[in-house]
């Protein structure tokens, strides 16, 4: 029997207010019973559920928050050159396995204006390849950094972190838009050698260019497959187990008119299949703006993002 009993069992033959004072304060705890408003007007915190600092299940088309994305673009390839061509066996396999779409597209020829629109919002009034080219304002880099994620470029063959140059073997500074950029600074402007093996430790968001021959620009879309498939299978099926997405685009086709682009995402939060909506650079990057609560830069600001792609999140 409690304290609080055996003393109630004592004071039943006293008046009122007696009892009350034999029981208000005598708490085997050893704590003072309150003198304020009934227990009802005020509940007992220690009844509550804990709360947690982390974010509920996510419902079927709500955009995620990835841990990590990882965008890789290649060269110069109409959509129908790669996905279903037998040059092309281990992109179209992992395209299966994500989310194609059919009706993507890029901004206009030549190269280094695409890749500019995917990373700012805007082309820059950059309308060839000439380097070098300095810019500064707003980019996805500087918002990431100043929200409190990480962003690295990662090029192939890159001589070192930092390098400004134009051209290096099979490098191309025309194709790594955050070079540009010149209040970037330089940590983010990495070699792909520098790419972590680990991928936990992989920035909240990167930019993977392969080099002029495994970007498919001089070597083929044969040659940026295989280069593929060595690459970025490890990390295709760790980011579909680790809450993380695979964002594989090209800057542009074979300067048709239509500038129609392979693209897909394959990732842990990605529902499979085909889907027809209509996207271009700018809707990528809306959508990795969204995901990390970023303003939609310049175009970006007027393009939907990616809808009806995403997976419920496990309870």
């Amino acid at each position: 029997m409690s304290a609080r009993t055996l003393v109630a069992a004592g004071c039943t033959t006293l008046a009122l207010t007696v009892l009350t004072a034999c029981t208000s304060g005598d708490e085997s705890s050893g704590t003072a019973a309150s003198t304020g408003p009934p227990a009802a007007d005020q509940p007992d915190q220690r009844d509550e559920p804990a709360q947690s600092d982390q974010p509920g299940p996510r419902s079927g088309g709500e955009i995620p928050t990835p841990d990590h994305v990882m965008v890789v673009i290649f060269e110069n390839e109409d959509a129908e050159n790669v996905l279903g061509s037998p040059d092309a066996p281990y992109l179209t396999s992992l395209a299966e396995s994500g989310v194609t779409f059919t009706d993507a597209h890029a901004e206009t020829h030549p190269s280094q204006p695409n890749y500019l629109a995917l990373f700012s919002g805007s082309t820059q009034g950059v309308e060839d390849n000439e380097c070098p080219v300095s810019l500064s304002g707003p980019n996805l880099a500087a918002q990431l950094l100043e929200a409190g994620r990480t962003f690295v470029g990662y090029a192939e063959d890159l001589p070192e972190a930092g390098y400004t140059g134009c051209d290096a073997g099979d490098y191309a500074r025309r194709h790594n838009p955050w070079v540009n950029f010149t209040d970037l600074p330089e940590s983010v402007n990495q070699p792909y050698s520098a790419l972590p093996t680990d991928f936990a430790q992989l920035p909240t968001v990167s930019f993977v260019v392969p080099n002029l021959c495994n970007d498919m620009h001089d070597c083929g879309v044969a040659a940026g497959d295989s280069w593929a498939s060595e690459n970025l299978s490890d990390y295709a099926t760790w980011a579909q187990q680790h809450n993380s997405l695979l964002v594989v685009t090209f800057d542009e086709d074979e300067d048709t008119k239509d500038n129609h682009i392979p693209t897909f995402l394959v990732g842990q939060m990605i529902t499979p299949g085909l889907s027809d909506q209509r996207i271009d650079h700018y809707s990528l990057l809306r959508t990795m703006e969204d995901m990390y609560g970023l303003a939609p830069l310049g175009e970006a600001a007027d393009v939907k993002p990616l809808t009806g792609i995403w997976a419920a999140s496990p309870p």
